[in-house]
């Protein structure tokens, strides 16, 4: 009586996976290219403090990192406990700035030199001694683009 039957036995076709391999690869070359490792290993310990009116830096790659804070447990021996100054990857003084500053020009085109800024990463418990001479001396190098990082205060209370 009725005119419309369902068909047995037909089943959508099976989805071929001979590919999916070349595509896991091109998904792990395409991470192993893009993913950017960390610059420079922490030998200082930095908590910045809060703040409640921030911006983000437009261009990092435009940006120079200048930690301050008291060695890691790891380098107290060998530094001790008083706050310390890590340019790039090594802890040093504050006369290392120019040539920290000359190494990172370096590696930036010409005309972006102007745009070049300096993000000073301070502990918390830091005395403002320190960081008045890490100013200092940016200023003698023409170094005025000068950011202060901070961590987003949560809610106030």
């Amino acid at each position: 009586m009725s005119k419309f039957r369902k068909k047995q036995g037909k089943s959508t076709p099976a989805i071929s996976t001979a590919s999916l391999p070349d595509i896991i690869f091109m998904l792990l070359f395409f991470f192993m290219v893009v993913t950017v490792m960390r610059e420079s290993e922490l030998k200082v310990q930095v908590v910045v403090p809060e703040a409640t009116e921030l911006t983000k830096l437009e261009q990092k790659s435009l940006v120079n990192y200048i930690y301050m804070g008291k060695p890691t447990e790891r380098f107290q021996p060998v530094y001790g406990t008083s706050p310390r100054l890590q340019l790039g990857d090594k802890i040093s003084d504050v006369n290392d700035i120019p040539l920290f500053l000359e190494k990172f020009k370096g590696g930036v085109m010409e005309a972006l030199h102007g745009r070049i800024t300096s993000s000073i990463r301070v502990d918390g418990k830091v005395t403002m001694g320190i960081v008045q001479d890490v100013k200092t001396e940016l200023r003698k190098q023409g170094q005025l683009r000068v950011n202060y990082s901070a961590r987003k205060r949560s809610k106030d209370l």
